[in-house]
């Protein structure tokens, strides 16, 4: 069926759970026309809900399966249909893999939802409790090791101290870095030792894009003097709300992850920031947005197929003498914060994403006023 049809758009109960439904979704009558979608389905669809209603869904959808057989029989049978790895494009972008899911509704005659799961949002959103179980078994075995690091630390912070008594202005400076990166290092272990019973982090509004900067300074003097760093950032972008520190450190970490792995022949790492409105989070006040993205990208060798999936596990490294341990931690403390992160590899491009949440307007005003 094809062209406009009219009818009366249906009144939602529990607006809140139908917003924060995390893929887009679609309410169907009788005649396949869109009574209802989503806010996550209007940014797929690029089109606002009032543009949408009552229009045939596979008008505006394009779904390389028989879709609207499978409409019946979902209507016929009352029961629900899944239908996996199939490609759908609206027309105006190219085609992606989706699994589809349609359902009836009991209590409505005829009238069925549509919901529509890009692979690569299924995929990180499963990937979720498997990264948080992997990031407490991590810090688990760093508690043992944080005692014996934090002795050497502050040795090495005084002799720093000691050294810059007697340098150039220049030399100093780096002097000052070596005492600030120790005493933040001892924090993070601090806080590590105490893992059963850690803190919440303290969270306020921060501007990503300072975090990044910190991390990139830092990196630049270090472990990655010999890549080339690039900014590739929405200048834009809103704060988020994290704790400055925990968040610094994330992103040292996969910086120097990226370092890592393009080895002594050095390489480029890509600092990228963009907005999308695409991927929520089903929680137990209602849902929540993660609009705010971050990736690190780098043009090394990539990760290991054999462990790929596994990456954020402990003890997985693909570095012959890696711990294991930096990406469990980066994971847990991406969780604590209500975030994601989630990785794509192939040989000459790897793809960290962080995907975080807005901070709250009153946190923002408050830094503001700062």
């Amino acid at each position: 069926m094809s062209g406009r049809v009219e009818t009366i758009p249906y009144k939602l109960p529990g607006g809140v759970i139908w917003a924060s439904i995390p893929v887009p979704a679609l309410l169907l009558d009788a005649r396949n026309a869109i009574i209802a979608i989503n806010p996550v389905a209007e940014s797929f669809l690029n089109a606002s809900e009032k543009n949408l209603l009552n229009d045939p869904a596979f008008d505006r959808l394009s779904i390389d399966a028989p879709m609207e057989e499978a409409v019946v029989r979902v209507r016929q049978n009352q029961a629900a249909m899944f239908i996996n790895d199939v490609d759908v494009t609206t027309g105006e972008r190219a085609p992606i893999q989706c699994n589809i899911q349609i359902a009836p509704l009991g209590d409505i005659p005829d009238v069925v939802m549509l919901l529509v799961w890009p692979r690569e949002i299924a995929d990180r959103l499963g990937r979720v409790a498997a990264v948080r179980s992997a990031a407490r078994s991590a810090i688990g075995m760093a508690e043992m090791l944080a005692h014996e690091i934090k002795n050497p630390l502050a040795g090495i912070s005084g002799a720093a101290q000691l050294i810059a008594m007697n340098l150039s202005a220049e030399d100093r400076e780096l002097a000052d870095l070596i005492v600030e990166e120790t005493r933040r290092i001892v924090k993070l272990l601090e806080q590590v030792e105490q893992f059963g019973n850690v803190r919440p982090p303290d969270r306020r509004a921060v501007n990503i894009h300072d975090a990044l900067d910190r991390a990139r300074r830092s990196a630049t003097v270090g472990f990655a003097a010999k890549m080339t760093i690039t900014e590739d950032y929405d200048p834009s972008l809103p704060s988020t709300y994290a704790d400055p520190d925990q968040l610094m450190q994330v992103f040292l970490n996969l910086i120097k992850n990226a370092a890592e792995a393009a080895g002594s022949s050095g390489g480029t790492i890509r600092l990228r920031t963009f907005y999308d409105l695409s991927l929520r989070l089903r929680r137990a006040d209602g849902g929540g947005s993660l609009p705010l993205q971050v990736e690190v990208i780098d043009d090394g060798p990539g990760i290991k197929p054999e462990i790929a999936a596994a990456i954020f596990d402990p003890f997985v490294s693909g570095r012959e003498n890696g711990t294991g341990l930096g990406l469990a931690l980066v994971s847990k403390i991406i969780s604590d914060h209500g975030g994601i992160i989630s990785v794509d590899s192939v040989p000459g491009r790897t793809v960290f994403r962080v995907s975080l949440p807005l901070a709250p307007r009153e946190a923002a005003v408050r830094e503001m006023e700062v």
